[in-house]
């Protein structure tokens, strides 16, 4: 097992390394300059010059690349006389432990991943906009997901008990229109049914945060019920695909040998569906959810803009309306670390619930 973990890390980092190139190239080969986002469209050439010198946006691309891996990695060199802005680590506020030094200047140290600043916000670090947010874009994923999860297995699980019934019928045409409708569409209906045609009955609100300021701005209060509709939006999806998931699972168990096995030692159906064929069903079913709890996070962009929520996807939409580069590229790699670290842990469980898995 450890030997496995090591591995998957490995592995991980490598996977990592080849998404924050992508979207280096995606974002730094776009035709846009954002120097000039940066001075509000304004042509002044010399305060043009300065700015690409400040953000090394006048280096040739090959040099970007490697200052942006450094500001990503863990260990990184920075020379705090260098001609290059990106590598004076003391100006640009980065805190690291050195390891190695080169001269009194120069050293390699550790860190954590530098994100830079903000284009829009100026002077403010992408890491602290997505810190204030990524904990309402928890909340909202992790809600989602328990509701999905939850109903998925018992959905699932009924329709495969009751077989080719009005109840597998009925659980059936649920999950499939369920997957079949695009987050983005589900959320405006949801808006548009509870929150607006239902309202005076739901009392739900078709936009809120989970934190909501008082008129003077001098307190806050914690509003549960803007959870509702977000959650339940971002969950039908994954309900959907947990459901089917559940119930192939659980037909395909129950025809195997050890539940003859139990009928003949006199148990209860009930008994054998709970403690023998349920935990086996549940092995596919774990993994195919681990990735949709990773997937919601990123799936979560539209839903949060359409209702107001105030995380990490509607972070995305602000910084790409802006051209935020920064924030933009932080938060997909955001996305992409919670991705990775989401199917490394969902590796261990699996093979925790299912030790005949090979270790190696």
């Amino acid at each position: 097992m450890v030997r496995r973990l090591f591995w998957q890390l490995g592995y991980s980092l490598l996977i990592f390394l080849g998404v924050a190139t992508l979207i280096f190239n995606l974002f730094y080969l776009l035709p846009a300059d954002p120097a000039r986002m940066l001075t509000d469209q304004r042509e002044d050439e010399n305060q043009l010059k300065a700015i690409r010198q400040q953000y090394g946006l006048n280096l040739p691309i090959p040099v970007q690349y490697l200052l942006f891996i450094n500001d990503l990695s863990p260990l990184s060199y920075y020379n705090n006389q260098s001609n290059i802005s990106l590598l004076r680590a003391s100006e640009r506020g980065i805190h690291s432990v050195k390891l190695m030094e080169f001269g009194n200047n120069a050293y390699v140290g550790i860190k954590w991943p530098y994100l830079r600043q903000s284009f829009q916000y100026k002077g403010v670090e992408v890491a602290s906009l997505i810190k204030t947010r990524f904990f309402n874009t928890l909340i909202l994923a992790l809600s989602a997901f328990t509701i999905a999860f939850s109903l998925g297995v018992i959905m699932g699980l009924f329709a495969g008990i009751y077989q080719n019934t009005w109840i597998d019928k009925a659980i059936t045409l649920i999950s499939t229109a369920g997957m079949g409708l695009p987050s983005f569409v589900s959320a405006i209906l949801a808006a548009w049914i509870f929150a607006f045609l239902l309202h005076s009955y739901t009392g739900l609100n078709i936009t809120g945060n989970l934190w909501e300021w008082d008129d003077l701005g001098e307190a806050r209060t914690i509003r549960w019920k803007n959870l509702i509709l977000p959650a339940l939006t971002l969950g039908i999806r994954p309900l959907s695909v947990i459901t089917q998931m559940m119930r192939s699972s659980y037909l395909e168990q129950s025809t195997m040998p050890y539940v003859l096995t139990a009928i003949s030692k006199g148990l209860t159906y009930r008994t054998i569906a709970l403690k023998h064929i349920l935990p086996n069903a549940l092995n596919p079913v774990v993994s195919v959810s681990s990735s949709w709890m990773a997937s919601m996070l990123a799936g979560s962009v539209f839903v949060e803009y359409i209702f107001g929520w105030n995380g990490i996807g509607k972070l995305v939409v602000e910084s790409a309306t802006t051209l935020d580069l920064p924030v933009l590229m932080g938060c997909v790699l955001t996305f992409s670390a919670v991705f990775i670290v989401v199917n490394v842990l969902t590796d261990l469980l699996y093979r925790w619930l299912d030790p005949t898995i090979s270790s190696d």
